[in-house]
């Protein structure tokens, strides 16, 4: 199939690029957010290949995935057609509910008749309000990362984007009461000067700003365990990535996270002295960490897989388009 989609996640894009079909992403001279074209920090096969956007009058379409409400009006500017009219669409919604009415948030496609509403997670689906809008949960796949665990370092790693905006969101907050554990590593983008932010010598919190993920995965693989200390987000790739190299996990018991990590896998609870007690005896003992990670990266391996995750993608959209 020919499909249109933009790039707005890395992470997810990657896998889904990965899959049999031509992949075509807007482009424009500013590589602004809706004309961002290939990924620099990921790799990508050749199929997804970069599009103009007055290239897609005339270019063959099968199915265009839409990620943001604003896309539905821009790709019927670009193409000439109307998604979920002249050709099907699906929106894939990566978040969970952001307005505060959860959980009675409307989402923005909700009461529609003309796509579906595809869902990363199980938990994304029962906290959004579709209405009557067809929906569906593709749980997330990942692009397995080459290296795997070492944890030679006594260090904690974690990835967040944004974590001064984002906060308590993403758990900032917490991050000086782990970083009395152990130094941290912080990878992400706009992480930069966290650690002056927080108040914490820099030899306690340690940024590691939008470094290409084949080097941040190399650099998780060396620290001992990974905290994951997101109180409402989506589930983090990042963390699963962690998993399928044998990261144990140290995390919050909130949103998918209480399903995407095991018991076996790590600590995961929302009592913040128990993660920081399962931390600390992670620091303590290398083993305990190992034998922790393996189950981390079992785990990852049977849910996450990219090969999963290509196959309920195909037959999703094959239902689609042939409907």
């Amino acid at each position: 199939m020919n499909i249109l989609l933009w790039h707005v996640h890395g992470s997810w894009t990657t896998s889904f690029v990965h899959g049999r079909h031509r992949y075509l992403i807007p482009t424009t001279p500013d590589r602004g957010p809706y004309g961002l074209g290939r990924a620099r920090t990921y790799t990508w096969p050749d199929s997804a290949a970069e599009v103009d956007p007055e290239q897609l009058r005339t270019a063959d379409v099968d199915v265009v995935i839409l990620q943001r409400p604003e896309e539905l009006d821009l790709a019927e500017q670009w193409l000439g057609r109307r998604p979920g009219r002249d050709l099907p669409a699906v929106y894939v919604e990566h978040n969970t509910p952001k307005d505060g009415q959860v959980p009675d948030s409307r989402h923005p496609m909700a009461d529609r008749d003309d796509l579906l509403v595809a869902h990363v997670t199980a938990f994304n689906e029962l906290f959004w309000d579709t209405g009557t809008t067809r929906t569906t949960v593709v749980d997330h796949g990942i692009v397995a990362p080459t290296p795997t665990w070492t944890g030679e370092l006594s260090r904690l790693a974690v990835v967040i984007n944004e974590p001064v905006r984002r906060w308590r969101v993403t758990g900032t907050d917490l991050l000086p009461r782990f970083a009395e554990i152990a130094p941290l590593d912080v990878f992400g983008m706009k992480v930069a000067g966290l650690a002056e932010h927080l108040g914490l010598p820099t030899d306690r919190l340690t940024s590691h700003d939008d470094v290409p993920q084949h080097r941040m995965h190399a650099e998780l693989a060396r620290r001992r365990a990974y905290l994951h200390l997101c109180r409402w987000t989506s589930l983090g790739l990042s963390l699963i990535e962690a998993m399928a190299m044998g990261m144990p996990v140290v995390a919050l018991a909130t949103t998918e996270a209480v399903t995407a990590v095991p018991p076996g896998a790590g600590a995961l609870s929302t009592r913040v002295d128990t993660l920081l007690e399962a931390a600390a005896r992670f620091v303590a003992d290398p083993l305990r960490a190992r034998t922790a990670g393996v189950e981390a990266r079992t785990a990852a391996a049977e849910r996450y897989g990219l090969d999963r995750f290509l196959t309920d993608w195909d037959r999703l959209l094959e239902e689609e388009v042939c409907g």
